[in-house]
């Protein structure tokens, strides 16, 4: 389906047309009727030659309805665009034009009305007339069709020129991200707040969950509605009345956005490429009051020139927009259309950098499909879930990077993360090769800067680790391949071994070893070269004395009285200091089990 936007000078005959070709009035209200004039949007619906449906949206003509006119025209890509025979081209002819050129829109047909009211060869003038003001914009080479709404005359061709066009529009895309730029919010007796609209982007059922943008309120689908016939299932382009749940009217307004859950992101800056109207006889500076008109939505904007066209653009109220969506912008005070604009990056840094214009240029000759690339280009890295949200899409795979955890990382960055934590640990073992590693806390606290989230770091770090590049002992990290070395410390850790071997069966305790001299990096060293082994954290020993302890132990722990603390002791010659901690070390292994006041075999004897 396809919906078609009319535009046009006030008084041109735009409703009169659509009235005559599809039986609708499009003017809803008794003061437009009164008056003569579209005031509001109005709606309508046909069915075309070729079986084809399409929907009318029937805009304003009068420059003090300009906004209406925009919230229409807004999301449409097709337009009739609608001259009198009688009067010719008029202001909001010229203001019309402009507006749907900047907006880029895909395709139009041209309805000179009232062609009853002139002679034929003035009515060839018209036509040629309107034809030069055409020219070098979007409309330029549309179908000009002559026609009266009074006497029929030439709408068989019109409505043929229309089927051809919606026949050669793009198929309307179904990217699963439907949203409905909101132009009517009312209630009905008995049913509720309903609200209307051009859906695009995917489809709405009824029962689904959605959000109102900017304000984000929940509601829920209760029915739907496309040109007055109940639907379960809404599909792009269409206009839409969605039934909403839980919903007053009060809580909607003309500008907001129908969307589903997580997949929208409302936004107060935004920055885009600018292109003035043609009738722009000034360069474009930031001093005025400027209004920003995208989708339905109007706000008051500021202004930031860039170089080459771009700008930042700074809302008073946040929208719903995504790259590649168009706007028009107007300054208030002159009530003068100044130029349109193609939003480009909705979601800008804090900062623009040195060269916005370098990074925007590469954002407009972006493909749609190539758009999740440069985004995370851009950052270096972005959450998978918030991909969606910057770049419309949240793709398999991308091209230069990789899936890391919960991030997409540019291959440059991730590979950046990695050199800095194996340089960080190089350093440590080299300054400290005693040590095992370094902990993992210290090691955070080393990388982390403000633009590195701590969540993308440990993503990293489980990379390497399960990689291979980086071993985990408990808290400490260390590189695979390091191995405690003493080096030129040997001698020194022979001394410290002798030292342990003495005493026994009652070695020095950690602490009065390092009292005598031995540094506890060097006590450490020893244990994780094997040249010491550890019972507990203040009790060191050579490992032929332990060896000896879980011989006796077993032996002993294997008659049927067990083996008792005081047996330990003679057994060992040593005393019940040294003698505890050895069998609750051997209790932690499972070489022996605690039974009241004995030991028993344990599961690993």
């Amino acid at each position: 389906m396809h919906v078609v936007a009319t535009a046009g000078h006030v008084d041109h005959g735009k409703s009169s047309l659509i009235l005559r070709l599809t039986g609708i009035d499009p003017d809803r209200w008794e003061e437009e009727k009164r008056r003569g004039l579209t005031i509001d949007l109005g709606f309508a619906w046909t069915t075309l030659p070729s079986g084809r449906e399409i929907g009318f949206v029937d805009v304003p003509g009068h420059e003090r309805f300009v906004r209406n006119m925009l919230a229409g025209v807004g999301p449409v890509r097709l337009v009739l665009f609608v001259v009198a025979a009688d009067e010719g081209w008029k202001p909001q002819s010229e203001e019309h034009l402009e507006i749907v050129d900047v907006l880029g829109v895909d395709s139009a047909v041209v309805a000179v009305t009232k062609a009853d009211l002139v002679e034929e060869d003035d009515l060839m003038i018209r036509i040629d007339e309107i034809a030069d003001r055409l020219a070098g914009t979007a409309l330029e080479g549309a179908p000009v069709v002559a026609c009266s709404s009074s006497t029929g005359r030439g709408l068989d061709q019109l409505v043929a020129a229309i089927d051809a066009m919606v026949s050669e529009a793009p198929a309307p895309q179904d990217r699963g991200r439907p949203r409905i730029d909101i132009d009517r919010s009312f209630t009905i007796r008995g049913a509720g707040t309903v609200v209307t609209g051009t859906l695009t982007g995917g489809t709405l059922r009824v029962g689904h969950e959605v959000v109102v943008l900017p304000e984000g309120r929940t509601a829920r689908i209760r029915s739907l509605q496309t040109h007055r016939r109940t639907v379960e299932v809404a599909e792009p382009v269409s206009r839409v009345a969605a039934n909403l749940a839980s919903t007053s009217r009060e809580e909607v307004v003309r500008g907001d956005v129908l969307v589903r859950p997580g997949q929208w992101r409302p936004t107060s800056v935004v920055e885009a490429r600018l292109r003035p109207v043609r009738s722009m006889d000034r360069p474009l500076s930031t001093r005025g009051a400027f209004k920003l008109y995208a989708g339905s939505a109007e706000r008051d904007a500021r202004l930031r020139l860039y170089g080459d066209g771009f700008a930042r653009i700074r809302l008073s109220r946040p929208v719903v927009v995504e790259v590649g969506d168009r706007f028009v912008l107007r300054e208030a005070g002159r009530g003068e259309t100044l130029a349109g604009g193609v939003v480009l990056d909705p979601d800008p840094p804090a900062r623009p950098g040195r060269d916005p214009e370098v990074r925007l240029a590469r954002r407009e000759s972006a493909r749609r499909e190539d758009l999740p690339a440069v985004v995370v280009a851009e950052r270096g890295a972005v959450r998978a879930a918030t991909l969606p949200l910057l770049a419309g899409a949240a793709p398999a795979s991308i091209a230069g990077t990789t899936r890391v955890g919960g991030w997409w990382v540019a291959d440059e960055r991730l590979a950046d993360l990695r050199r800095r934590v194996i340089h960080i640990l190089e350093a440590y073992h080299r300054e400290q090769p005693l040590r095992p590693g370094l902990d993992a806390g210290d090691l955070r606290r080393a990388i982390l800067t403000d633009s590195l989230d701590p969540d993308l770091l440990d993503a990293v770090l489980q990379t390497l680790l399960e990689g291979g590049v980086l071993a985990r002992e408990g808290p400490v990290l260390r590189l695979a391949e390091h191995r405690v070395t003493l080096g030129d410390r040997e001698p020194q850790a022979e001394r410290l071994v002798a030292a342990v071997a003495r005493g026994e069966p009652t070695p020095p305790t950690v602490p009065e070893l390092a009292a005598s001299g031995f540094a506890r990096d060097m006590i450490e060293a020893c244990v994780r070269t094997g040249r010491l082994a550890r019972v507990s954290p203040e009790l060191v020993v050579t490992p032929a004395f332990l060896a000896r302890a879980e011989e006796a132990a077993r032996a002993e722990a294997a008659l049927p009285d067990g083996l008792t603390v005081s047996r330990f002791r003679e057994l060992l010659g040593t005393t019940r200091k040294y003698a505890l901690p050895i069998l609750a070390s051997f209790d932690a292994r499972g070489l022996t089990r605690r039974d009241g006041d004995v030991r028993r075999p344990g599961p690993s004897a």
